[in-house]
């Protein structure tokens, strides 16, 4: 009896296939150009790497990875189980989906030069480094298996012809080898070390000896075909292990024909017959045969790896592969149809390795299938070295990598050669590997549809820069690609698949969290800039409606070291809307030699990471102040997404404080310099601030110390109201943070309630009492919105209604309570007389109307009546704007977590600018966190 070389080999090949070469030479070159020794070095180097043409650098290495052992031990297989249409049928949807991805890979390749690593560098630079480590990792487990396959694989086909079978019957005077586990641990021990020390010397080896190998493959399939011609019909004779049952009883017939050119060989072999799998006693079926198929068209990648060798990589990479896809294509089906046309069903199903049996010289084949075995194996284990190399080069796994980036003086990563060596002896031990190779295929499945992902990302993202020589792709073909590697993964094992899938998210997270930022752009963020842009355009503001708003915030800030607390507390408030920090450096562009905003930009980033807010920066450059935020009240946002509300910190003579390094903060809040993350070369602190001035830091403040004087601030707030922005006064949030009175804290800290206390009548008008005006509303929609988020919700709101004698107060009670409910807005309304201060208004009242001329009067009344707002600033005296002040602190037992009052417009003449500020000042004195507020847009709606 002849010996046999049984089907592991077949399923062996499954995974070992796609050693996608890895590139030996493209990988060996970017070693030696990533270190090296001198600029002669570097101009030899390169001179010699860049000299592989189109059949030498990727048909070639393309072929042999896709043919390996397919070609001797597989066909005949698939034709014996699902016949010669059924074959046909699994080819042609085997090669659309390996040509799916053959294009994504040819448009990447063809878009820029190509690193060492593969389909990994191909990945991580496309997608980022979160899926490009996580496919990476993947992708060398799979390689390192591969190569541990194919050298068990080997093994096993050498034990066939030359060992002792178990049974002690020696058929052959060949069989002299001894047989066991032991055994043939030891003698795939000896092929992996041979593996090793061709990888040790340098990739150049297999590089050349790749020609050799590729012509032996050659020259066997040669004689195979010749052999169905020349060759007449026989009987052959089944290996023993097809013949017998249990108890190692014959079961059916010993032996099959092959029969020559027949035709009714040809329709005996045209229609499916499934039956058991000799070697494993598994029944097969349509699935199970597809899978075993699909795994001799993987190998894909070899040319596109072999890029730092090509003279010209951007023709050679699309023609190369295209060029062996169609070559093996043509060979497979060939096979089929000779097999099917000259050999009968029992022993396309019985004999595995008939086409030794029928080959004019047998040792033809089995030196075809040694030679392509032996070099799947070295081109895995190279793979893998040149992955781990490039992982750890980019340091995405940090210190446990780092001794892999060692090479040698030419080059050779010879510490990652040795690691992946080790892994793979690792792997040797588990003997029989028929598991691991459908993982590692579906691994290899899972690598192609991460390629097809990157090039479906680059496409839809429509950068600029990418812009392939090569165009026969389209996002269509991408996404076919990837849903037909996930049909082959799931139909190959569904249980593997997916603990796949959940390896790599897991990878991905890992990466994601502990790894260092890369500097090789991110993919994510132009598929993010694509739909954003995209989504702005459909924001129509003409489609806006009342039922919909949500404020839309500018922050302005002139020094965040004292601005922490009111930072943090307006993204509180946004609601999901716009939220900008706005800062406004004062100077004059053209007498400066650049923008010096635009190095300040990555701190403000910085700090917004830090505060873990979700905020825009927008940064500016004027003459004054007010110019600078008239700038950014016309400019900030974007189509739909513009602010609607101005908040400014306060004007007054408080003397700021450092919260981005007070000691006394806690840590969620205060910022130590000395423990901020460096930047990317660890030299500095990712953002810097201009240290406080001894006094008040206002909005802007000029080089020589004068800071924004109180007519120009007053100015601001009346430019808002005239562009129709709400705007807010933002007074005492300093002490928000100093107290530790932000939510988070004062929630977890204390069980005492928290209050937010709200008095929407304008308290500088003790003569209007409505509740229900736009700028009241506006109160009432903020302190809502703030008891909305998540860490606010525990807070009440307590509504103040100010009341005098001889107004019914239940009444009044009533109708408010009454509007709290139409607007589903949750407050305990509280009734505060305040007859005293009223009569202390109205007193001023009768003293100004005795001291002023009707003239003036009838004056000021048309200038109050063309700016809407009957200016009453220089009626009201400093003694009942103290009595007012006293009222609302009276009435804050227990204190709150802050205040929201009413704002009113500034007076239309601008020399009562300052006696206006000044109102407000004394209006807000020593209140605590306080908000002082005027809406000039409706914002609430009963309407559903």
């Amino acid at each position: 009896m002849t010996e046999r070389t049984p089907l592991l080999h077949y399923r062996l090949s499954a995974s070992g296939n796609e050693s996608e070469r890895q590139s030996p030479q493209a990988g060996h070159a970017a070693a030696e150009q990533q270190h090296p020794r001198s600029p002669r070095h570097r101009s030899d180097h390169q001179g010699q790497t860049r000299k592989l043409s189109t059949f030498f650098g990727v048909v070639i290495p393309t072929l042999l990875s896709m043919f390996s052992v397919v070609v001797f031990l597989r066909i005949g297989f698939v034709v014996g189980q699902c016949g010669l249409y059924q074959a046909f049928g699994m080819l042609l949807v085997a090669y659309v989906i390996i040509s799916l991805t053959v294009l994504s890979v040819c448009a990447i390749s063809t878009n820029g030069a190509l690193d060492a690593g593969g389909a990994y560098y191909m990945i991580s630079r496309a997608l980022g480094p979160e899926f490009g480590g996580s496919i990476g990792l993947m992708f060398f487990l799979a390689n390192v298996c591969g190569s541990a396959l194919y050298v068990l694989g080997l093994v096993e086909a050498i034990l066939a012809t030359f060992g002792v079978p178990e049974d002690g019957i020696i058929t052959s005077h060949y069989q002299v080898l001894p047989s066991g586990y032991w055994w043939a641990l030891l003698y795939g021990t000896g092929i992996a070390l041979l593996c090793l020390l061709v990888c040790l010397v340098g990739a150049h080896i297999y590089a050349k000896a790749t020609f050799l190998i590729f012509i032996v493959v050659m020259v066997v399939l040669l004689t195979i075909f010749i052999s169905f011609f020349a060759v007449a019909p026989r009987v052959v004779q089944l290996p023993s292990e097809a013949t017998q049952g249990p108890g190692n009883a014959t079961v059916g017939p010993i032996t099959a024909n092959f029969t020559g050119f027949k035709l009714d060989t040809l329709m005996g072999n045209l229609w499916a017959d499934y039956t058991r799998d000799y070697t494993t006693g598994t029944m097969m079926t349509f699935a199970t045969v597809f899978a075993v198929m699909f795994n001799g068209c993987t190998g894909i990648m070899a040319g596109s790896n072999m890029s730092g060798d090509l003279k010209n990589p951007s023709y050679s990479i699309p023609r190369g592969t295209i060029t062996a896809v169609i070559f093996t294509y043509i060979i497979y089906n060939l096979l089929c149809v000779l097999e099917a046309c000259s050999c009968d069903r029992l022993l396309l199903q019985k004999d595995y390795s008939f086409l030794r049996d029928i080959n004019i010289w047998g040792p033809f084949v089995t030196v075809g299938v040694y030679s392509s075995t032996l070099s799947a194996a070295m081109s895995n284990l190279i793979g893998a070295s040149r992955i781990l190399y490039a992982l750890a080069r980019d340091d995405l796994f940090g210190k446990v990598l780092s001794p892999a980036k060692k090479t040698s003086h030419s080059g050779n990563p010879w510490v990652s050669v040795l690691l992946s060596w080790f892994l793979v002896q690792l792997v040797l031990f588990s003997g029989k590997l028929n598991t691991i190779a459908s993982i590692v295929t579906i691994f290899f499945l899972l690598v192609y549809a991460a390629v097809d992902l990157a090039c479906l990302a680059l496409e839809w993202a429509s950068a600029p820069n990418f812009r392939p020589t090569f165009r026969y792709f389209t996002w269509h073909t991408c996404v076919l690609g990837i849903v037909g590697c996930a049909v082959m993964m799931f139909l190959i094992n569904p249980i593997y698949a997916s603990a796949s899938i959940a390896f790599m998210l897991l990878l991905l997270l890992l990466i994601h969290y502990l790894s260092p930022t890369s500097s090789w752009g991110y993919i994510s963020q132009a598929l993010i800039f694509h739909q954003v842009r995209k989504y702005l355009l459909m924001l129509d503001v003409r489609k806006d409606h009342v039922k919909f708003w949500r404020p839309q915030i500018l922050l302005m800030v002139a020094n965040p070291r004292s601005s922490v607390g009111l930072i943090t507390f307006i993204n509180d408030i946004k609601k999901s809307g716009l939220y900008v920090l706005g800062h406004i450096q004062l100077g004059d562009l053209s007498t400066l030699p650049s923008d010096p905003l635009q190095s300040q930009y990555d701190s403000w980033l910085s700090l917004v990471d830090h505060l873990n807010i979700k905020a825009f920066v927008n940064l500016t450059m004027a003459d004054s102040v007010r110019h600078g935020v008239q700038h950014l009240l016309f400019i900030s946002g974007l189509g739909g997404m513009r602010p609607n509300t101005l908040v400014l910190g306060f004007f007054d003579d408080c003397v700021p404080k450092d919260t981005l390094i007070d000691p006394t903060l806690s840590c969620s809040q205060s910022i130590d310099v000395s423990s901020l993350s460096h930047d990317l070369e660890g030299n500095s602190p990712p953002f810097h601030f201009a240290p406080l001035r001894g006094t008040s830091d206002k909005l802007g403040q000029s080089a020589d110390g004068k800071a924004l004087s109180p007519q120009e601030y007053v100015a601001i707030i009346a430019d808002a109201m005239k562009m129709c922005k709400n705007v807010v006064l933002a007074r005492y949030f300093n002490e928000f943070v100093r107290s530790e009175a932000l939510p988070p804290q004062l929630f977890s800290h204390t069980k005492s309630a928290v209050f937010i206390d709200v008095w929407p009548v304008n308290l500088l008008r003790p003569d209007s009492c409505s509740y229900v005006d736009t700028c009241s509303l506006f109160l009432l929609q903020l302190a809502c919105i703030l008891n909305m988020v998540r860490a606010w919700r525990k807070a009440t709101i307590r509504l103040f209604l100010c009341v005098e004698e001889g107004r019914s107060v239940q009444g009044a009670e009533q109708k408010l309570g009454h509007l709290l409910k139409e607007l589903r807005i949750k407050a305990h309304v509280y009734p505060v007389p305040w007859d005293q201060q009223a009569a202390l208004h109205w007193q001023r009242q009768g003293d100004f109307k005795s001291t002023e001329s009707a003239e003036s009067t009838k004056q000021e009344e048309e200038e109050e009546y063309a700016n809407s707002f009957p200016s009453n600033t220089s009626r009201l005296s400093d003694e009942y704007l103290t009595a007012v002040n006293q009222l609302v602190l009276d009435q804050a037992r227990p204190p709150p977590a802050v205040r929201f009052l009413y704002l009113p417009r500034p007076p239309a003449d601008t020399r009562r600018y300052a006696s206006y500020l000044h109102q407000l000042e004394l209006l807000t004195k020593d209140l605590g966190p306080t908000l002082l507020i005027h809406g000039v847009t409706p914002v609430i709606t009963t309407d559903l």
